[in-house]
């Protein structure tokens, strides 16, 4: 497929979206500063709001800004403020944060304008599972009208085929973690999203290299 169209590295692209709570440290309790004091006790920050992350690397090492589904109606000034969030990313509203049958579409315009200048060929390529959030008509209209290609992956496969899930949101949870152990050492005891947007920010960048996504789709060459 990649022959038949000319793609190179940088037009070949993965994408998919990985789950978070706000509160939520993985793999690990954290003990704040007066539980020592006073008696061990293993806590975790109380907010369980959940937060979808739409993420996409490319073949050469170049990651797209990312596109986060948070739960609730309205966008706060707060949230854009002191370079929470970069001016490239975008945040959604939804009722419960995940996605929705729209997301789809509007991350995919997301794509196309963050990746359109850099692409070198005459088409782009996009792997991607075939879940309705992600793919449907208006997807494939909009994929044929730009040049880009989409590559459904095997159903029931992604711990063999889809680079993000095995090499790259593992480690992405594990930083995010830490960023909240370190708020919760501090007393903080219930994560907003002003908490949530700086600490996925440090996390991200942490682990979004050229390095680690030139290794995710090496592994699976």
């Amino acid at each position: 497929m990649r022959a038949k169209y000319g793609i190179q590295d940088s037009d070949l692209y993965n994408f998919d979206e990985t789950g978070f709570m706000m509160g939520m440290i993985r793999a690990r309790m954290v003990l704040t500063r007066s539980d020592r004091i006073n008696r061990p006790k293993a806590v975790q920050p109380g907010n369980r709001e959940w937060v979808t992350a739409i993420c996409a690397v490319a073949a050469d090492g170049h990651t797209v800004p990312p596109f986060l589904c948070v739960a609730g109606r309205f966008h706060l000034a707060a949230w854009y403020s002191g370079g929470q969030i970069p001016g490239t990313w975008v945040i959604k509203t939804t009722p419960n944060g995940w996605t929705d049958h729209d997301t789809g579409l509007e991350w995919l315009k997301h794509f196309d304008q963050q990746t359109k200048a850099r692409q070198k060929g005459q088409y782009r390529m996009l792997m991607l599972d075939g879940h309705e959030s992600h793919i449907n008509a208006e997807f494939n209209e909009y994929c044929k009208a730009n040049k880009i290609i989409p590559l459904c992956l095997p159903s029931h496969s992604s711990h063999l085929t889809q680079q993000l899930d095995v090499g790259v949101f593992g480690s992405l949870k594990k930083a995010y973690g830490s960023q909240i152990s370190f708020l919760t050492r501090a007393s903080i005891t219930h994560i907003t999203k002003d908490d949530f947007f700086p600490a996925f920010k440090a996390a991200f960048e942490l682990v979004f290299t050229e390095k680690t996504s030139r290794v995710a789709f090496r592994g699976l060459a």
